[in-house]
């Protein structure tokens, strides 16, 4: 999944740096180290970039905006007015109805994984790598071991849903789950 050069894409990256960025001005991670929030969805374009090779304008600049509906006051139109329509559906497709409970939340991630577009996919996995690399090395201090255990079993049931369009992308995200099981003593 290599696309050409788009010599647009340094300003329209920037400009959704720019909007992530101030929507999640106030907001941190979770992680020991209480990382300014606008780190994650960085992580997650960079590794689009180096990692996947992605190019592609529509999944950068979803990657950075993925968690500005889910986790701002961020709305559908106004991503679409500012963005446009693609960038809008692949964050959308990457967002949680944060209506719903927890535990649903999570069970459709698992269920709605094969049936996502191969932009949502790559953002999907690239976020799934930069949580674990976050969890394993900086996690919650509220997170219980059991906690951090249950989040790495579950992503792996996410991801295998993802899997089959980007060799590249899954090798990082399985060496992202081989040292979290490492780190946290999941036997394979």
């Amino acid at each position: 999944m290599t696309e050409p050069e788009n010599h647009n894409l340094p300003g329209s990256l920037l400009q959704a740096i720019l909007f992530a960025a101030e929507k999640h001005r106030d907001q941190r991670r979770k992680g020991a180290d209480q990382a300014p929030y606008i780190n994650h969805p960085i992580a997650v374009a960079e590794i689009l970039w180096r990692v996947g090779g992605i190019r592609d304008e529509v999944t950068l600049q979803a990657a950075i905006l993925h968690d500005t509906v889910e986790d701002t006051d961020t709305t559908p139109e106004e991503l679409e007015e500012l963005f446009g329509a693609e960038v809008c559906g692949v964050v959308m497709e990457a967002t949680d109805d944060k209506s719903l409970p927890k535990a649903e939340r999570k069970r459709l991630q698992v269920a709605n994984a094969p049936h996502k577009s191969v932009r949502a996919r790559a953002v999907k996995i690239a976020d799934k790598i930069s949580n674990l690399r976050d969890i394993v090395h900086t996690p919650p201090p509220d997170w219980s071991g059991t906690r951090i255990r249950e989040y790495v079993l579950w992503s792996e049931r996410v991801v295998a849903g993802l899997r089959g369009f980007h060799p590249a992308l899954e090798t990082a995200y399985d060496e992202a789950l081989a040292e979290a099981r490492l780190v946290c003593g999941i036997k394979s």
